[in-house]
């Protein structure tokens, strides 16, 4: 008799936002992988909100088996900033969603993930695409035991998203990140860098109608969150940012790293969150992360269409 094997036991660390619900999509859609659970965050909204839409993505796809801990509500030492400026009011506005049938687990964040990478016969993978506050608190509490790797979306080696120097996730907890740099855990920063070269085009949203009603969902998604990127950059789409950090993981090869050493600058208020990456090695510092350089743009919509499809 033959066993079917699992795939590459994850947590996701989210906070719904429009890509973030991409990137659970298709992590759920995608054998390479067994989801553990999710985590929530503030980030793109509110915990409140973030955690509710994690909850509606998963009953779009009858997923209500699948654990849900709220994390986090503000960043370890900054004022809580939240990104409705391009998420919304509701963190996920655009289709319309029906409430959410169940209630988050009674258990936070960071006690759901140390007691699931515990349990875990294999080390287990994070994917955090939100802020990183929940990642820096487990690894405060457990020194990243049995966990594999953190693959994350979030920095940049030379734009900013939120400040001219900063992508959001990294600027809205500048000390998490850091924590998370300075760890001895192999750690992927998937940032701006290839996730800008992850727009949406016509024909990619024409490709994930036809699928199907899931991938109807996300072309309402990414036409909301299009507005925005009109607006600021002229695209006529919208960066698919998270489900890059999945994709990186299910399929590797779709996009190029380099190992360097990245720090995150703490001090300044005009730089506050610049992922300092040493990309051509003008230090001595050592390298501490796998910095994403390169997308396959259309292998990583090759994949994210067809798993989408198999959702529907």
């Amino acid at each position: 008799m033959s066993v079917t094997p699992k795939g590459i036991p994850i947590i996701l660390d989210l906070d719904p936002g429009h890509d973030d619900a991409i990137a659970l999509l298709l992590a759920l859609a995608s054998p390479e992988v067994e989801l553990l659970g999710v985590t929530t965050v503030y980030g793109n909204q509110t915990l409140e909100k973030t955690t509710a839409n994690a909850l509606r993505v998963l009953d779009l796809v009858g997923r209500d088996d699948m654990p849900v801990a709220p994390g986090a509500d503000r960043p370890l030492v900054r004022d809580l900033t939240v990104a409705s400026h391009v998420h919304g009011d509701s963190g996920l506005d655009g289709p319309v969603l029906a409430p959410p049938t169940r209630a988050a687990l009674d258990e936070r964040a960071v006690d759901f993930m140390d007691r699931t990478i515990a349990a875990s016969d294999a080390p287990v993978t994070l994917v955090p695409t939100g802020p990183l506050t929940n990642v820096a608190l487990l690894l405060e509490r457990t020194g990243g035991a049995n966990i594999d790797r953190i693959v994350l979306m979030g920095g940049a080696i030379a734009e900013g998203n939120m400040t001219p120097a900063a992508e959001f996730n990294i600027w809205a907890d500048p000390e998490a990140a850091q924590a998370v740099f300075s760890s001895s855990i192999p750690t992927a920063m998937i940032g701006l860098d290839v996730t800008h070269q992850a727009v949406t085009t016509p024909a990619v949203i024409e490709r994930l109608v036809a699928t199907g009603q899931v991938g109807a969902f996300v072309a309402d998604l990414v036409e909301f969150f299009s507005v925005y990127h009109r607006e600021t950059y002229g695209w006529d789409g919208a960066p698919i940012h998270d489900a890059v950090a999945v994709a990186h993981l299910i399929r590797p090869g779709l996009v190029t790293t380099v190992h360097r050493n990245v720090e995150v600058e703490l001090v300044s208020e005009l730089c506050r969150g610049r992922t300092v990456v040493d990309l051509w090695r003008r230090t001595e510092r050592d390298a501490n992360a796998d910095v994403g350089v390169a997308l396959d743009t259309g292998g990583f919509f090759d994949l994210l269409v067809e798993r989408i499809g198999r959702l529907a």
